[in-house]
């Protein structure tokens, strides 16, 4: 009995690929609009798995035809050939970042654009990202580049696929000779199996992660890939193409539109775009204009389907930058002329940068180790323009760092939340300090003392006067706790009180249960609590406890008593301090945009938002502190007017990003918060 061939790849005359490089249309815009209109098409992330099945399915055919005709995967010519078709537009778009780093974007971003371009660069993005996300403290402004994870994930693929496939060749020809592509079969569908369980489990326990790792994508190129081992699963015949072929066409688009950020992903969900999409890779029919192939094989969809690795490239960074463009931003026609610039991009890098090298006969026509000399020079040019950028913008992110330390070590009188009607300063009219360039880095320092997200353990950091006789006080909460910790710090070094702090992200010093980003998220933060009683229940009561929340906190409470469940979770919680007193204080505004992009470009006035915005109409923590008699300090005409709340008071910058203080503004609050604990001390 003979062995059955497989199915020849089309080649680009046919009327197979047309309808491919349509789906590529609606992948990479499904992207585009859903991050130049962010909310209107709430699941256009799933264009990236499109991409990954498209992939699987081109990719896997291709090895396996060569398999098929001599036996063997000539490995460094397929890497070659990938190499010479992805990297030049890639790296031409990092250089752009890297220009953008150096000449547009604000200072505060040197650090993690210089860190992500330099993983893009070499295709780990997909890591740098995953590794960042559990990170509660790392910026979470997007950079230039992050869109790079998927292509990360993809140069992966192209690395551990063909020797996948030669494992499994090499096991067929010893063991399956009459049969020799079934292990070839069989361990695609066990990889994509295993991958899929991988996925759907690590997105229930640590969804960021699981968002960018490499194994929880496997089984979307695996997908692809059984579709091009297996071509007896395509229909046949005038009707079956097309129902098949619209209903994947209609399961990508309900994806589209149904899915959001809440929705679990990838795992068990990216079933419906994944399924939808092998559905319309199988159905190449395009007799007819109604015919799947018709529809999807137009000049419009293959232009677009053409160039669709370039704007993908380029989309990304372009909305990233256009907000510190002067007079630009990202308002009314601006996005619909920000499409049509990276259509422009894209043609023009398709054209004169993707095509030329993939067919210049210097490499095309020598050994792929000329190939890999030339991949070595584009990653060098990379790393050099991000390189120029740092030792340009270093110093003065260096130099702005150190006179932000000289402020802070001496505030200038009425600045800050030290302003007021009765105290002005001249001098610090039209200031802005920390400057909006650099307003993201002024954060608070000790992150040893600061619990990330799917931790548990207890962290227990003790500053300031070590005499057993000094007035002991405690720092406990969340993000928004942690915010004062170098207040805090301050106020213990000059006051000589002993300060012990117990802060984690996202999680509030209360018995009230919280969400959050996943159930292992949750369970952590159960979990320290119940760590953080034991803790206080073994030392010695404190004088004080100063304690503070985020008053947005996703709480799992109904609407019918939300405020006295909440309430009373702080009031439990409190009696953990064994009657230590408690000095507590009203959440700040919470801004809708990190006002840091506005004051870039614009007036401190012109960078407010309106008070029924971004204030909580009530604060759980404070309406306990009042039950209670904790003290209750409130900050909230500081920060805003009857109408706005601003960005900058006293030519104090408030905020390093929408919701967190800069560390120098927490410093004007620290003779206030000083003086209420001072009055709650025995």
């Amino acid at each position: 009995m003979t062995e059955p061939r497989l199915r020849q790849r089309p080649t680009k005359a046919s009327h197979f690929l047309p309808h491919v490089q349509g789906l590529r249309a609606i992948a990479v815009m499904l992207v585009v609009l859903y991050h130049v209109w962010p909310g209107r098409l709430s699941g256009g992330y799933i264009g990236v798995d499109i991409f990954f099945v498209i992939s699987g399915f081109l990719i896997t055919g291709q090895l396996a035809r060569e398999l098929d005709r001599t036996g063997r995967i000539a490995l460094p010519s397929f890497w070659a050939k990938r190499a010479r078709r992805l990297l030049p537009a890639a790296i031409t778009v990092l250089v752009f970042c890297a220009l953008a780093v150096l000449f547009l974007l604000p200072l505060s971003s040197l650090v993690s654009e210089a860190k992500e371009i330099l993983a893009s660069t070499f295709y780990f993005e997909n890591w740098q990202l995953a590794l960042s996300s559990v990170d509660y403290l790392a910026s979470h402004d997007a950079t230039t580049v992050q869109h790079y994870w998927s292509l990360s994930l993809e140069e992966q693929f192209y690395i551990v696929w063909p020797l996948l496939l030669l494992g499994a060749t090499w096991l067929g020809v010893k063991f399956f000779a009459a049969r020799r592509w079934l292990p070839m079969v069989g361990i695609v569908v066990v990889v994509s199996v295993v991958s899929l369980a991988a996925s759907a489990f690590y997105t229930a326990t640590n969804p960021a992660e699981a968002y960018f790792v490499t194994w929880t994508r496997f089984w979307e190129f695996g997908a692809g890939a059984i579709l091009a081992l297996l071509p007896r699963l395509r229909p046949t015949g005038a009707w079956w193409p097309n129902l098949i072929g619209y209903a994947g066409l209609a399961m990508i688009l309900a994806a589209a539109w149904f899915f959001d950020r809440d929705t679990p992903f990838p795992g068990y969900t990216a079933l419906l775009p994944v399924i939808g999409t092998a559905m319309v890779i199988t159905t190449d029919r395009a007799k007819h204009w109604w015919d799947v192939g018709s529809v999807l094989g137009g000049p419009p969809q293959r232009f677009v389907g053409d160039i669709s690795y370039s704007l993908y490239l380029w989309h990304w960074p372009l909305i990233i930058v256009a907000p510190y463009i002067p007079g630009w931003g990202l308002s009314g026609w601006n996005r619909v002329a920000l499409i049509a610039i990276c259509f422009l991009l894209a043609w023009l890098t398709k054209k004169f940068i993707e095509d030329p090298v993939r067919t210049w006969k210097f490499f095309t026509l020598r050994r792929p180790r000329i190939t890999y000399l030339g991949v070595i020079g584009l990653m060098a040019v990379s790393s050099l323009f991000v390189g120029a950028a740092w030792v340009v913008n270093n110093p003065r992110y260096e130099a702005e760092a150190a006179e932000l330390q000289q402020i802070r070590a001496d505030l200038p009188d009425c600045f800050g939340a030290l302003a007021g009607p009765d105290c002005e300063n001249p001098e610090l009219a039209g200031a802005i300090i920390p400057s909006p360039g650099f307003g993201n880095a002024d954060s608070p320092g000790h992150v040893e003392c600061f619990v990330q997200l799917n931790e548990s353990a207890v962290k227990a950091c003790h500053f300031g006067s070590e005499s057993p006789d000094a007035p002991r006080i405690a720092l406990i909460g969340d993000s928004h706790a942690y915010q004062y910790i170098e207040t805090l710090i301050a106020l213990a070094d000059e006051r000589g009180w002993s300060l012990t702090t117990y802060l984690k992200g996202a999680c509030p010093w209360t018995t009230a249960p919280v969400s959050g980003p996943s159930p292992a998220f949750t369970a952590s933060c159960v979990d320290w609590r119940a760590n953080l009683a034991d803790e206080l229940s073994a030392v010695a009561p404190y004088d004080v406890v100063f304690t503070a929340a985020l008053a947005h906190t996703p709480y799992t409470v109904s609407a019918a008593d939300h405020d006295e469940v909440l309430r009373d979770g702080f009031l439990e919680a409190w009696k953990q301090a064994a009657g230590a007193a408690i000095v507590t204080i009203v959440d700040n505004p919470d801004f809708v945009e990190d006002p840091n992009k506005c004051l870039r470009n614009a007036a401190p006035d012109a960078c407010t938002e309106l008070r029924a915005d971004v204030l909580a109409q009530t604060d759980p923590l404070a309406l306990a502190g009042a039950m209670a008699g904790a003290t209750v300090l409130d900050f909230t005409d500081s920060y805003c007017d009857d109408t706005v709340c601003f960005s900058v008071v006293g030519g104090a910058n408030v905020y390093r990003d929408q919701d967190h203080l800069t560390r120098t503004f927490a410093l004007t609050l620290g003779p206030a918060i000083g003086d209420a604990i001072a009055a709650r001390l025995p």
